[in-house]
Order: structure tokens, then C-alpha cells, then sequence
């Protein structure tokens, strides 16, 4: 299949000279003579690679190049660029464009560089193929990523999957380890049968026992009938511990057993029945500390730590960030019927987060952004914590995030006196949604009679 070329220049000798030269090169090649006309021909057919001016008669190039890159489309961009405005193709370069042209340029420049960019876009296209496939085929549609911890997990995922070695997940809070478990049983010879997962900090420790081994009729009071318990249920399957070490050292000597005879005795029963579980366990806390504190029993350490995997913070694979993000904004789009988008600053802002809640504090972000939307455009102050940002630097000095919030402070109180306190119309006039206004006046301490 010929590669699809769009052509978008205001001067139309130029246009149509350019046209020739890469249809003679084998490419197909389709022309616009303005930016708007150029984005509504993108939006209509798909393009390997678009070539644009970066000044389109009253129009940008760079608008051109932003309507592609915020629909995720992998087309190409090359900006085209007259003497003395290579800086601005650089920055163009900084906001995704492939490459620019000098003008004036030759054929064969021209010809290297757009056989350079659609090589690009189509090895871009196989790698979008081949990891779509390689998700459906292993179940890691919520594992995101493409920072080198995550490919690195998604390794030992498959070589640890297909054994019957049990598995302990560490890392902070927020980092996914369910998500992990959840892999590694798909991904398993039990993947047909059950994923029982257990949170043991959500259940008291009375019930505890109950909930996973069963109990014997009249075992206690209430107990009115036998009932098996959640590794019963588990049986053929994975069973997840999740929280492991909020489990007391009398409990865990319980899970030994398990782990080393296969075998659970429900309440108030002396026999013991035979099971078939995989054991998956998790802890965000440091299980060699709770060994040496007494908390933790040290053989059932061992028993667990056969297949360890640590998944790491948030702060610590930060070109994640854009990816889970939106992905976060599709689940949360479709979730509440609605089609937001991230405004061009977002992405910047988030990964400059320190994110100690991790995945989900990021999930738990974007879902506020895309519910309180006031507009079709998601902006930072509609998706970070209402937090004051510092006003002076270290020596006393005005720094330039104080220096706009006095001027963004100012701006808002003379307008809302001139409206009266009306916030509506004061978000209307200032070009913001009403949900910004109140998160920037909630941030800056401004305050109104209401």
C-alpha cells in the first residue's frame, strides 16, 4: 500500500510543485491550501505523513500539528519553515513534528526526510499492532506503560505465569499489585478457573479465619451451617492475599500450613481438606523489618518470597504518566458520558507531581477532572490539588508562579467587582469554566459576600 501524503501550503505553486515531486517518488498524495482545511482533511482520512508550512497565510502549521497530536493519530509531521524561523521549527520539533525543511529546499532533501518519517510511521504502526495483540493475547490492557521497569515486569510476568511458584508483590500503595496478580494468573494454565483475591486489612481478625478456611455447623455463634471458606473457593485457582502483613503471627502460621501441605481444616472440623491453590501475596510494607520485629513469621517469609516482583513508584517511571493518563481520561470519558480532552499544559504539569498515592492518586485525579468539567478542555487547575504555590523563592525574591498568581488574584477580584460577585459571568468574561474560576479563587484566597 502507497503512502498517504498530505500537502497543506497557502501558495499554491508551491503546493502543487511539491505534490509532483512525491508523487513521482511512489507516494499518494492528497493538498490543502489552509490549516482548517488541512485539519478537517486529517480528521476525514488517515496520513502517514502531513507536510505544512509553518505560517498558512493568517494560519499556524503549529495548530495544524497540536490537532494531530491530541488525537493520538500516528500520522507524521514535517514543518516547513522560511529563513530566520528555525527556532520556531524547533519548538514545533519539542511538540511532536518529525522533522522541519528550510526552505529553500531541494528535491532530494525533501525526499530523504519524508522517506525517513513514513519509515517511522509505519514501524509505529506494527508496533501499535503488535502491542494491541500482545495485550489481548496476555490480559495486560491495565498494566500501562512503556518506561524500561514496565517492560521489564511484563517479562517476568510471562516466565513466571505458566509455573505453580508462588508469588510475593511489594511496592507502595497505588502501585498495581493486584493488577499484577491479576496477569499473572491470566496468563497461567488456571486462568479458567478462579481469582479469589482477599484484602486481610478489610477483615477483622476474628473473621478471618472463617472467611478463608469455612466453618463447621455451629462453630460458633451464628454459624447455622457449614460453609466453605474463600480457598475452598478458590480451589483449581489463584488465591490472592492482598495486605499480607496486617495478618497476626497466629494467622500466619495457618497460611504455612497451606502453603506447605496444600490443605485447609475449617472451624470447629478436624479434618483437613485437600486444596489446589496458587498463592499470590502482597504487602506495600517491608516484610525483612517485620521478621526482624517479631510481626512477621520468617518461614512463611520464605514460603512467599519464592517469585518476588517490587513494583516501583510512580516518581520513579515518569514517561508512564501521559499514557495512564489517558487512559484514565477514556475510562473516565466513557464512564460519564462525556468527550473531554486534556488542555496542551496538562501532561507537564502532572509529571512534575510527586505522586505518593501513586497509579491511583493519578486515576483518582483525572476521574475529578473529567467529572467537574465545566468545558470540552480539561486544564491543570481542574485536575491538581488545590494547593498554593510558593510565592517567593528561597532568598525572599518573587518568583514568577508568585508573580502570576498576583496577577491572576488581581484579575479575578477586579473582575468579579465589576460583575458584582457574579461568578458565572466572571468565568464567562475570563474565558475559563466556572469550575476553574472556583478552584483558582480557592487557591489564591479570594473571596467574595456569597
Amino acid at each position: 500500500m502507497l503512502a498517504r501524503v498530505l500537502v497543506i501550503d497557502d501558495q499554491r505553486n508551491l503546493r502543487a510543485t511539491l505534490a509532483l515531486m512525491l508523487r513521482s517518488a511512489g507516494y499518494t498524495v492528497n493538498e490543502a491550501a489552509g490549516g482548517a482545511e488541512g485539519v478537517q482533511k486529517t480528521q476525514e482520512a488517515s496520513y502517514d505523513l502531513v507536510i505544512t508550512d509553518l505560517r498558512i497565510g493568517a494560519e499556524s502549521g503549529l495548530d495544524v500539528l497540536r490537532s494531530i497530536k491530541e488525537r493520538g493519530s500516528l500520522t507524521e509531521v514535517i514543518i516547513m519553515t522560511g529563513f530566520g524561523t528555525v527556532e520556531s521549527a524547533v519548538s514545533a520539533m519539542q511538540l511532536g513534528a518529525h522533522d522541519y525543511l528550510q526552505k529553500p529546499f531541494t528535491e532530494a532533501e525533501l525526499l530523504v526526510k519524508v522517506e525517513r518519517a513514513v519509515t517511522k510511521r509505519q514501524l509505529l504502526g506494527q508496533v501499535q499492532i503488535c502491542a494491541t495483540d500482545f495485550k489481548e493475547r496476555f490480559k495486560f490492557e491495565n498494566i500501562i506503560g512503556r518506561s524500561e521497569a514496565i517492560r521489564v515486569l511484563l517479562g517476568r510476568i510471562l516466565r513466571v505465569a505458566p509455573t505453580d511458584a508462588t508469588v510475593l508483590i511489594t511496592g507502595d500503595s497505588g502501585t498495581g499489585k493486584e493488577l499484577v496478580a491479576r496477569a499473572i494468573h491470566a496468563n497461567s494454565p488456571r486462568a479458567d478457573k478462579p481469582f479469589v483475591p482477599v484484602n486481610c486489612a478489610a477483615i477483622t481478625e476474628t473473621l478471618l479465619e472463617s472467611e478463608l478456611f469455612g466453618h463447621a455447623r455451629g462453630a460458633f455463634t451464628g454459624a447455622v451451617a457449614a460453609r466453605k471458606g474463600l480457598i475452598e473457593e478458590a480451589h483449581g485457582g489463584t488465591f490472592f492475599l492482598d495486605e499480607i502483613a496486617e495478618t497476626s503471627v497466629q494467622f500466619q502460621a495457618k497460611l504455612l500450613r497451606l502453603l506447605e501441605l496444600h490443605e485447609v481444616r475449617r472451624v470447629g472440623e478436624n479434618q483437613a481438606i485437600q486444596v489446589d491453590v496458587r498463592i499470590i501475596a502482597a504487602t506495600n510494607q517491608d516484610l525483612r523489618e517485620a521478621v526482624r520485629a517479631k510481626q512477621f513469621r520468617e518461614d512463611l517469609f520464605y514460603r512467599l518470597n519464592v517469585a518476588r516482583f517490587v513494583l516501583p513508584p510512580l516518581c520513579e517511571r515518569r514517561e508512564d504518566i501521559p499514557m495512564l493518563a489517558a487512559h484514565f481520561l477514556d475510562r473516565y470519558n466513557r464512564r460519564y458520558r462525556k468527550s473531554v480532552r486534556f488542555a496542551d499544559n496538562v501532561n507537564d504539569a502532572l509529571m512534575l507531581q510527586p505522586f505518593r498515592g501513586n497509579v491511583r492518586e493519578l486515576e483518582n485525579l483525572v476521574e475529578q477532572g473529567v467529572a467537574f468539567a465545566g468545558s470540552d478542555i480539561i486544564g491543570v487547575d481542574d485536575v491538581l490539588p488545590v494547593e498554593s504555590l510558593p510565592a517567593k523563592s528561597a532568598d525572599g525574591a518573587r518568583t514568577l508562579a508568585g508573580i502570576v498568581d498576583d496577577a491572576e488574584r488581581e484579575a479575578i477580584e477586579s473582575k468579579l467587582r465589576e460583575l458584582h460577585g457574579d461568578r458565572e459571568r466572571t468565568a464567562e468574561a475570563l474565558a475559563i469554566s466556572a469550575t476553574t474560576l472556583w478552584r483558582k479563587m480557592t487557591r489564591l484566597g479570594v473571596r467574595t459576600d456569597d
